[in-house]
């Protein structure tokens, strides 16, 4: 499915909730790893405010583009924000949903 860019130039973006190991399975804690680089994945709550409406947006990143340092409150600027549409079948229900992904972000907006 295609992805779409996310544009935040104008945005104020905060960290809304620490970074934690993306999981592909909660059962077996198997940790998501980026099929490019091969770093694991990461999942971030930014919060990003624009046009007076604020959004929370759980934000997957490869580990390599998460500094140490992002603590809840922070401001930050985000790479390479993107959006996708996706959908699965699960034990005989459909879900769908739009899922986020950034290359990285960065302290200080």
């Amino acid at each position: 499915m295609p992805s779409f860019k996310i544009d935040t130039s104008t945005a104020m973006v905060f960290v809304a909730t620490a970074p934690t190991p993306k999981l592909v399975n909660k059962q077996t804690g198997e940790i998501a790893v980026d099929r490019e680089s091969g770093a694991k994945m990461m999942t971030v709550g930014l919060l990003i405010s624009d046009e007076g409406e604020g959004n929370l947006y759980q934000v997957a990143i490869p580990e390599t583009g998460v500094p140490e340092s992002l603590n809840p409150g922070t401001p930050v600027s985000v790479v390479g924000l993107k959006a996708r549409d996706w959908e699965n079948e699960f034990n005989g229900q459909k879900r769908h949903g739009i899922s986020f992904r950034a290359v990285a972000v960065t302290p200080g907006a």
